[in-house]
């Protein structure tokens, strides 16, 4: 199925009335080029949710407030923006966010012998019955 492509930018966060991001939060969330190009040679620049469209966008798994460790390909996302848009923005999307941290944050603990699992990720707030 090939999808027409229709990029349309993301609602700012002021405009949804939301609180804007603190340059400590910003600078704990940055992605590095040595994360930003492991999280590409996964993807394949496709999307890591629906397979089927360019991957354009990097989304956290978890948000830049409860990051407290410099952001790895572990913690990201390589999506395109529907997907992105999806995954932020509804409850269903928030809810399958925080499963999949919740699984990587498993995996981490569990099996530590997987290459790249130095670090933990962690939502802090939910389970996967919220949202």
């Amino acid at each position: 199925m090939s999808m027409p492509f229709r990029p349309q930018p993301k609602p700012s966060a002021k405009a949804k009335g939301k609180k804007s991001t603190s340059s400590t939060q910003k600078k704990r969330g940055d992605i590095g080029k040595n994360a930003d190009g492991k999280l590409k040679d996964r993807s394949h620049g496709i999307c890591e949710l629906c397979g089927e469209a360019w991957a354009e966008q990097r989304a956290h798994l978890i948000g830049r407030r409860h990051i407290d460790h410099n952001t790895t390909e572990m913690d990201l996302l390589h999506l395109c923006d529907p997907c992105h848009d999806w995954l932020d923005e509804t409850p269903k999307g928030i809810q399958a966010r925080r499963a999949m941290a919740m699984l990587v944050n498993y995996t981490s603990e569990h099996f530590r012998e997987i290459p790249g699992n130095s670090e933990k990720v962690r939502e802090t707030k939910g389970t996967f019955g919220d949202g």
